[in-house]
């Protein structure tokens, strides 16, 4: 068990955390949520020991392990992607090191044997005769093709890296496993994978992810920090959203009551503080007052961005057509071949499956945004679109501010508008004139959702667009495309975003296209669709992924 006892941390004289006292027990996974800048990935820290707390006592029952997943993508280069797992057992990795260390000893002694002996008998009962093999299967549910397995960490590329890292904080049943976004990177197929290690997992989890599903499926506690607080609920995230909005509403309508009291108050003090007779009660309730304004309370502080989209006209009958597309990338890899399609008045179309290069190039090709090599791409006379690509650097490459940057886009140029439009996506007073170039991911990624909501558009294409976001702008993004009541293009690999808004899938597979109107979930568990994807990933050197 890990047991948190008054744990407090200080930054720039700004409490972090105060007072926090919790228990971990084994047998249950932990979600870590709140706000961006509420310390989630901090606390995970201080739990691991990377950070020291200002006071109290974070204490782990004697003799057990924790695991973290690293965060450095670049630590284990000069290893090999079997060592680097095998590292996420450290008893076991030495022991491992010592044993060959003594075998590739020229004057091998009878000590040695002895040694060796006593290092093998306690390789075996840790298991490490079995962890090849293990290694082998983690990394393959995992997403690593057999082939990348025996390379060195150096010659694989970043999402390779991630999975490999994810690996060796599995690797070795951990008493305690600590994992700070670990669907970061991961297709949807090893998210899944990873959902049902977790789930089966019999120590405990606690995890700090934004991807709702993956929380769902695999939380029975829900840990929201707020306020310094971390406040331990029952439940999965679905759970804990539902419970938060009936406490945040308790507390709106408790605020209520506060201020028209406080209201009251002053109204009767200000009637009678110069009357003579009434001095005292006005005296008495201006006490009152003074200890209702100081008690004052907060209701929240997460921020939920406004994520709305308006079509300027409603889309007619005819919306796209996509005759047989034609693409290659910049080495000449084929990606669209003879791609043929028709988008429809009211769909909302996912594109999934493991060509996200093909998918982009299709987004940028119907976007106008590169030419493919050949096919037509036609338009109905009604539709207007707005596209945001997976990447947006070019847009902030520039010296405006944020204002500035929007009004360029914005039919209306008063400084107000444009100034309350960006406060409603959270850059409020002075953050409206940051500038642009030194934004966050997140921020950026609000900042072209401004811009599209400006454009009037009726029909919008989105590249992965919850990339970077917080849970709070995950959900007010998921919430505007449910409502709007246009035409929806996009991408994703968050589960709860795909089966809550689209109605139509189309997976893009190395050797043919599965087109369903469905929704993402009935998709996943059609029967015609599990045969289509067998022939269609038959004989290709990978697994099949979404």
């Amino acid at each position: 068990m890990i047991t948190v006892t008054d744990l407090s941390l200080r930054f720039s004289e700004k409490p972090l955390f105060k007072d926090v006292n919790l228990k971990f027990m084994k047998g249950n996974c932990y979600g870590i949520i709140g706000a961006n800048g509420a310390g989630k990935s901090t606390f995970l820290k201080l739990l691991s020991g990377e950070l020291e707390h200002d006071t109290g006592n974070i204490s782990i029952t004697p003799g057990e392990r924790m695991a973290i997943l690293s965060q450095d993508h670049f630590k284990y280069d000069s290893y090999s992607v079997k060592e680097t797992v095998m590292m996420g057992f450290p008893k076991l990795y030495e022991i491992g090191k010592e044993k060959d260390a003594i075998y590739e000893k020229p004057d091998f002694s009878e000590e040695d044997g002895i040694k060796a002996s006593e290092l093998e008998a306690e390789f075996g009962e840790l298991g490490g005769y079995e962890a090849e093999n293990q290694i082998e299967q983690m990394l393959s549910g995992l997403g690593l093709e057999e082939e990348n397995h025996d390379k060195m960490m150096s010659d694989l590329d970043e999402g390779q890296k991630i999975r490999v890292l994810l690996a060796q904080a599995l690797f070795g049943n951990p008493d305690y496993l600590i994992l700070d976004e670990p669907t970061n990177g991961l297709d949807l197929e090893s998210i899944t994978w990873l959902e049902n290690f977790l789930i089966e997992f019999e120590n405990c989890v606690i995890v700090v992810s934004h991807d709702r599903h993956f929380l769902n499926a695999i939380c029975t506690y829900v840990c929201d920090i707020d306020f310094g607080k971390i406040t331990q609920f029952t439940g999965n995230y679905d759970f804990w959203y539902q419970m938060s909005q009936i406490l945040q509403k308790q507390q709106k309508d408790q605020q209520k009551k506060r201020e028209d009291k406080m209201a009251d108050l002053k109204a009767f003090i200000q009637r009678f503080a110069s009357n003579v007779s009434k001095a005292g009660q006005a005296s008495s309730r201006k006490k009152v007052l003074e200890k209702l304004e100081l008690e004052e309370l907060p209701v929240t502080s997460r921020k939920f961005p406004y994520v709305g989209f308006q079509p300027e006209r409603t889309i007619g009958n005819f919306v796209l057509t996509a005759d047989k597309i034609n693409s290659k990338d910049e080495e000449g890899n084929v990606l669209l071949k003879d791609f043929s399609l028709t988008i429809h008045p009211g769909e909302k179309v996912a594109f999934v499956g493991v060509e996200h290069n093909s998918i982009t190039s299709f987004f940028d090709i119907i976007s106008g945004t590169k030419k493919g090599e050949s096919g037509t791409i036609t338009w109905g006379q009604t539709t207007k679109n707005t596209y945001m690509g997976r990447d947006n650097s070019k847009y902030f490459d520039n010296d405006l501010n944020i204002t500035d940057w929007l009004k360029q886009y914005s039919p209306d140029q008063d400084d107000s508008y444009v100034r309350g439009f960006l406060g409603r996506m959270l850059f409020s007073g002075d953050e409206s004139l940051k500038k642009v170039k030194v934004l966050s991911g997140g921020e950026k990624v609000r900042c072209m959702l401004s811009k599209m909501m400006l454009s009037g558009a009726n029909v919008l294409i989105l590249d992965d667009p919850t990339n970077h976001l917080d849970l709070e702008s995950i959900e007010s993004l998921n919430e505007g495309l449910v409502k709007f009541n246009g035409v929806v293009l996009f991408s994703s690999h968050d589960h709860e975003f795909i089966s809550t808004i689209a109605n139509r899938i189309i997976e893009i597979t190395p050797t043919g296209i599965i087109d369903r109107m469905m929704n993402f979930d009935d998709y996943l568990k059609d029967e015609q669709v599990k045969e289509l994807r067998k022939e269609y990933y038959k004989g290709i050197n990978k697994k099949i992924r979404f």
